[in-house]
């Protein structure tokens, strides 16, 4: 009798099954040491926005923090995520332009001291920084049906935003301050670097050396806006009423 249909599939199943039961490792808490580096690196990462050293990052250093974004995780495998490195003054001019006249746009939404307070902030990254990364999501990638993405299309975007800071936490941890641009049009964007219409662009990193960060918060030091406090942040068995903040 011939073996049904169905066997070779089941006998690769059972065969991918074993082996991989070979790629299990012990887990464990990491020592004292290193639990407290990557909490400090948490702790202290920095939205940079004005503070950006001139001098170029090395192209080794510029692979781990791209290959530290690429470890993230990702819906179904999917890894949706592109790096578009922007490094020629002439680029980044122009996506300054985009950046500015957004960036105009967004001042006339505040009113009063508030617009003031906003008008203060320096927001030279695009210029300063020596290098930017555009870092995309492409909603196509992995086929019409993505595992775990049938019944939420955005995880897609939420997947490469653990790219996003997977890379910035790498930055702090070698020195190197990352700052996220958000104030743009995106089709404005897209047209400057060619990026075709299904693909999202999450982020605009200005990435660069700096010698100091802020202790806290630029935006808490500056007045903006102080961190919640975390006991009210955290409900039990459902939501709870958190309008006042």
């Amino acid at each position: 009798m011939p073996a049904p249909d169905n066997a070779p599939i089941a006998a690769s199943a059972i065969d991918v099954q074993a082996g991989a039961a070979d790629h299990l490792v012990a887990a464990g808490a990491f020592s004292q040491e290193e639990r407290n580096a990557v909490y400090r690196a948490i702790e202290t990462r920095r939205d940079v926005r004005d503070q950006f050293k001139s001098d170029p990052l090395p192209d080794h250093l510029v692979r781990r923090l791209l290959e530290a974004a690429h470890a993230a995780p990702s819906v179904g495998f999917m890894q949706p995520w592109n790096f578009i490195l922007v490094r020629q003054p002439e680029t980044r001019e122009r996506v300054w332009q985009a950046f500015h006249q957004a960036n105009e746009e967004a001042c006339t939404m505040f009113a009063g001291d508030r617009r003031a307070q906003y008008q203060r902030l320096k927001l030279e990254g695009i210029r300063k920084a020596p290098l930017s990364i555009c870092i995309t999501c492409d909603t196509k990638r992995g086929g019409p049906v993505v595992l775990g993405r049938t019944h939420n299309p955005a995880t897609d975007v939420y997947s490469t935003v653990c790219a996003v800071q997977n890379l910035w936490l790498a930055a702090r941890a070698e020195g190197v301050g990352v700052g996220w641009v958000s104030i743009f049009h995106e089709e404005a964007i897209k047209a400057i670097l060619g990026i075709p219409e299904h693909v999202k662009i999450v982020a605009w990193l200005c990435v660069g050396y700096v010698d100091e960060l802020y202790d806290m918060p630029e935006l808490a030091v500056k007045g903006w806006r102080d961190r919640l406090p975390l006991d009210k942040l955290v409900f039990e068995e459902g939501w709870q009423d958190c309008e006042d903040l």
